[in-house]
């Protein structure tokens, strides 16, 4: 095992590969002299380290490939995300992604160990989370594996919340995540939340303010101005996050579940129930004991999260804020008004916002589908109809 940059394990890459790895690497350690070396790895080294990628060591699937569970030679247990030949992610883009999360380091974040790029091989190795992910913990399909209770639900909300304005607001070229989801928040021994999966992140320029972009995210979690027109900025993580935050406290998913006779997501239920000054029904009844204005008061950030129109969001500074604060008044609840909503592929399309929309839709497939759209939101008003590509993750 190195510590310096290199591209090359035990196998020769590529020419190709080889100039392009040299000259993309070259330059960021030109640029960036004070920067800490990444390990690197060879292939067999990742293949000694998870038993021959043995099924029995794999962890998790998504992002660009299959996650697995090593030992490295010392004794370290690390997570190796080893990325599809088939991912659309290329040579560029995967060094990208190492030089930008190789110095990227706080509490909240996976960190990054190292890489290994080998002949048609690349991976990356994170640090180990022992307690999987959010979504595996609380979110299961059958059991939870975690009993979490209300203080650890309030401190993985805050965590998350933290590690996302981190890189919002203080890495340069600030961090937009791009899927913001229960998978994508991992939970080290002492329940610690750190976001993960990199594989989608974006840097933004200074002189950019959104960027336009194939729409890649999770059917849930999707703001209206990202899935209707694919202008992608840091509104966006922060309404994931809102709905992020309600699936913590209900402790049931965006994605599989539905409420009412209406069958109305998540977020849909939790605006009825404000209309009905009911929102505590929203907490996960295995909470047999929870302050109710501390979840009230968590419930409701949630709300400003998920404003149908991007620049009634708070930025992330300002939600750590809201939910360290206990001052309901700092709320301004009579400000929020209702949040947008992509509806699932099995009901019917639309941004709820001024009024319900749609009833026709295209049948749904794992495949590449693009979708029809009717919004009356303010930021997608001057497109009143739209299309996007949808990649499933």
């Amino acid at each position: 095992m190195g510590t310096t940059f290199s591209c090359f394990g035990r196998k020769k890459s590529s020419t190709t590969n080889s100039k392009l790895c040299e000259s993309i690497l070259s330059k960021y350690a030109d640029a960036h002299p004070s920067h800490q070396s990444t390990y690197t790895f060879s292939y067999n080294e990742m293949r000694s380290a998870t038993s021959s990628f043995h099924p029995t060591n794999k962890i998790g699937y998504g992002g660009f490939g299959t996650v697995y569970k090593g030992i490295l030679s010392d004794g370290t247990q690390v997570a190796i995300k080893s990325l599809s030949i088939e991912s659309k992610q290329g040579i560029r883009e995967f060094l990208t992604e190492i030089e930008m999360l190789s110095n990227v380091r706080h509490p909240n974040l996976v960190r990054l160990i190292g890489c290994c790029v080998e002949g048609d091989n690349r991976m990356l190795v994170y640090e180990y989370m022992e307690n999987n992910s959010l979504a595996r913990a609380l979110l299961g399909s059958y059991n939870k594996q975690i009993a979490l209770n209300w203080p650890e639900r309030a401190a993985i909300c805050l965590g998350a919340a933290n590690g996302l304005a981190f890189l919002h607001e203080e890495v340069e070229p600030n961090i937009v995540h791009r899927d913001i989801k229960a998978s994508n928040v991992l939970l080290d021994k002492n329940l610690r939340p750190k976001i993960g999966d990199f594989g989608l992140a974006k840097l933004f320029p200074d002189t950019v303010t959104h960027v336009s972009t194939r729409v890649a995210g999770t059917m849930g979690y999707l703001a209206p101005e990202y899935a209707l027109l694919g202008k992608l900025t840091k509104k966006a993580d922060i309404y994931s996050f809102g709905v992020l935050m309600l699936e913590i406290i209900s402790g049931r998913s965006c994605a599989r579940s539905v409420w009412g006779l209406d069958m109305k997501a998540l977020l849909e239920w939790t605006w009825q129930l404000r209309g009905e000054d009911r929102l505590l029904d929203i907490v996960d009844p295995e909470l047999a004991v929870y302050p109710k204005n501390e979840a009230l008061h968590f419930i409701k950030t949630a709300l400003f999260c998920t404003q149908a129109a991007a620049h009634q969001r708070p930025n992330m500074k300002r939600v750590v804020e809201m939910l360290q604060s206990s001052d309901e008044a700092e709320l301004f609840v009579g400000a929020l008004k209702q949040p947008g909503v992509l509806r699932a592929p099995d009901r019917s399309f639309g941004i709820v916002g001024n009024k319900p929309v749609g009833s026709k839709y295209p049948r749904y497939s794992e495949s590449k589908t693009t979708y029809g759209f009717i919004s009356t939101a303010e930021d997608t008003s001057s497109a009143p109809v739209s299309t996007f590509e949808m990649q499933p993750r």
